[in-house]
């Protein structure tokens, strides 16, 4: 048995964000087969605690700032004619780290975490490679393209990266999407999807963090009337920053008219000038940044995700479904967890009028809001474990259960 080399865009610790979140709990995972090196970037200089915990963990680590000006990876994008996404993640030193530990360990796998570090995997490595896209990139920057937001150059990007992820398909020996729904739109978008091995693996919880009876609810809200609804996120990020505006200019009108005392409740970090334009007015705080969002989570009588636009498997409906509250999301927002409807969670149009009534009555019904966060707790614990859920790696990466380093 040899050793794993893993390269991820982000350092995956701590796990306090969707990309991060999985890369952390597929690093575990890979740690219980064989020794794991780890190749990554680190976005700012506040990340000391995160490489010390991945120090604890890796075998050897290699993490390089990544400082790169996003316009000077955009004129290097134009003059190579690549993807922003790969110039704004390619560094010298850390290929030559790549190339060091590929000729000195005996490493007979390389496990690449999102696209654009899929650029460090030498042509000539004979070992087994396994890619995981997470989601389509190209085909969100498409959706951005088409909702008329820097149409050039999200259009560029969306065939671009459509390009590179065709390669990074053909190239590996795996080639992992988080839903059954990802994995049709990137088959649909392959120019020849018979000369890639597409398999589809799922996000995951840690159901025994997220439980509800290891946390109270945070007392500033308690401390309100309410109801209360939460969303959660990396706030900067744009289709989370467009549902909290959609759920704040369309839907709290029609539930203040419902339940005057309503208030809704932002929490993750860099949230928008858009967002803080709103904070303290009537129903709206946005809390930015906060050491633990179970809390606010606890605190909710419903949590909201309506995503308008949304790729692959959303950790906040799984975190609060495994919190055991009623979610109340969009069709994109439900992709890639068979949860069902009315049951386990609320899905509804993105329509303002809609949703504010569905909302009403499974507030207004005796005891329906608790059986819903019930039995959403029920089903993650059932279906999204993190070790059932990425129990394929092993294979995917040639490793036999008996060779794993646990086996005994």
């Amino acid at each position: 048995m040899g050793e794993i080399l893993f390269l991820a865009h982000r350092v995956p610790f701590p796990p306090d964000r969707g990309d991060r979140i999985r890369s952390h709990n597929i690093l575990k995972a890979l740690t219980r087969l064989a020794p794991v090196h780890v190749g990554c970037f680190a976005e700012d200089q506040s990340g000391g605690d995160g490489e010390r915990a991945l120090a604890a963990l890796a075998a050897t680590h290699c993490v390089v700032s990544r400082s790169k000006p996003l316009p000077l990876a955009g004129i290097e994008a134009i003059v190579t004619r690549k993807p922003v996404s790969l110039t704004a993640f390619h560094s010298r030193s850390l290929a030559d780290w790549v190339r060091g530990i590929i000729a000195t360990r005996p490493i007979t796998a390389i496990v690449v975490f999102s696209g654009q570090m899929g650029q460090y995997v030498p042509i000539d490595f004979g070992g087994r490679v396994v890619i995981d896209l997470c989601d389509v990139d190209s085909a969100k920057f498409a959706s951005y393209a088409d909702a008329g937001e820097r149409v050039w150059l999200n259009a560029r990007e969306a065939r671009l990266l459509a390009i590179e992820e065709e390669r990074l398909g053909v190239r590996s020996d795996a080639t992992v999407l988080v839903s059954k729904a990802e994995a049709a739109m990137y088959r649909s978008r392959l120019d020849a999807p018979e000369a890639v091995d597409v398999h589809v693996i799922g996000n995951g919880i840690d159901f025994d963090y997220f439980d509800p009876a290891a946390v109270a609810a945070h007392p500033p809200i308690a401390a309100m009337p309410g109801p209360h609804f939460v969303f959660t996120g990396q706030m900067d990020y744009r289709p989370n920053e467009q549902a909290a505006l959609w759920v704040i200019e369309a839907l709290l009108p029609r539930l203040h008219a419902l339940h005057p005392q309503a208030m809704f409740h932002v929490v993750g970090r860099n949230p928008t000038s858009r967002l803080m334009a709103h904070h303290g007015k009537r129903g709206v705080m946005v809390w930015g940044e906060v050491p633990d969002v179970r809390p606010f989570i606890a605190a909710a009588d419903a949590v909201l995700a309506p995503l308008l636009i949304a790729r692959g498997v959303q950790n906040k409906v799984l975190e609060a479904m495994a919190m055991a509250k009623p979610v109340v999301l969009t069709p994109d927002a439900a992709t890639g967890i068979a949860a069902d409807n009315e049951r386990d969670w609320l899905v509804c149009r993105s329509d303002p009028a809609q949703m504010s009534e569905q909302i009403d009555a499974l507030l207004s019904a005796h005891g329906s809001a608790s059986r819903m966060g019930a039995a959403a707790r029920a089903f993650v614990c059932k279906q999204h474990g993190w070790d059932a859920v990425l129990a394929p790696l092993a294979n995917l990466i040639g490793i036999r259960t008996e060779d794993r380093r646990d086996a005994a």
